[in-house]
């Protein structure tokens, strides 16, 4: 640009009564160096909007596939979440994944930060393979979802072929940063091949910890196995601990919160917890001397 005529860098301070003049190109795009000079904050939006959109547009060719999958599914709303900038896909199956997370990570949160986006990681299994030292692996996992998660609710899957295994304490303990992790475990012996599929975790949600046998069908998507829809929930615990609760000199707003939290809890939610033990430990923290 020009400046009174004469030739001017971005980080030139204007003055009033100063004459701009613009030089524009058609090969120009803008750089994140303009973030530390522009003053105004509706500049510094434009060009992350700017940046933003090309992110998503590198993120839909990187997602095209899942997404035609989703919307034969029946999932069209998809393309609702990604026109209104609510869903960015991670592609990580590239090699130099890695180095994005050390270098470019930073700046992709900062533009995005805020958002309430959904941040899908797939596949995460590069980022392991990419890097041999364990530790190593659980300091960019957990760098890469406590950086992803300023933004919104990331989603990851973990994908294994053959008789590996990527779910030791290393790398499952920072996964939890994540909001849902799914675990996808490929197996092909002779004609014949296995497909498991486990939910590591899975945010504000009850679902089953064992892996489960599953299938890729066009229309409907994933179709597990070996899974009984029709078990009924049931809640004796809770009750058991309700009624075992009702001598007990607690406050009564806390009272008050531990009925309400046992009204929506089922016997599966405590798995081998015994209603003596959850009872103690209520004890030790909500009266003095038990």
């Amino acid at each position: 640009m020009r400046i009174n005529g004469e030739i001017a860098d971005f980080q030139t301070r204007l003055h009033n009564g100063d004459q701009i003049e613009i030089m524009t190109s058609s090969d120009q795009t803008p750089s994140r160096q303009w973030l530390q000079y522009v003053r105004t904050p509706r500049a510094r939006q434009s060009i992350r909007q700017w940046f933003r959109r090309q992110e998503r547009n590198t993120s839909i060719r990187m997602g095209e596939q899942i997404i035609r999958e989703a919307v034969e599914m029946g999932r069209s709303d998809i393309l609702d979440y990604l026109d209104d900038e609510q869903l960015v896909f991670i592609d990580a199956s590239g090699r130099e994944f890695s180095n994005f997370i050390r270098k470019e990570l930073p700046a992709f949160v900062a533009d995005w930060k805020g958002s309430n986006a959904r941040i899908a990681i797939d596949p995460l299994t590069p980022v392991l393979w990419s890097t041999k030292d364990l530790y190593e692996q659980r300091d960019l996992i957990g760098f890469m979802f406590k950086e992803t998660r300023k933004v919104g609710t990331v989603l990851c899957t973990l994908e294994e072929h053959g008789a590996t295994d990527l779910t030791g304490p290393e790398t499952v303990i920072p996964m939890y940063l994540a909001d849902c992790v799914i675990h996808l475990r490929f197996d092909h012996v002779a004609a014949k091949h296995t497909r498991e599929l486990q939910i590591i975790k899975c945010r504000n949600s009850r679902h089953d910890q064992e892996p489960h046998p599953y299938e890729i069908l066009k229309g409907l998507g994933i179709v597990l196995q070996d899974v009984d829809l029709h078990r009924t929930a049931t809640a004796k615990v809770p009750s058991q601990l309700r009624q075992m609760l009702l001598p007990r000199a607690i406050p009564r707003d806390v009272r008050d919160r531990l009925e309400k939290s046992l009204d929506s809890l089922t016997d599966e939610d405590f798995r081998t917890l015994k209603p003596e033990q959850v009872l103690e430990l209520i004890l030790q923290e909500y009266t003095a001397g038990g």
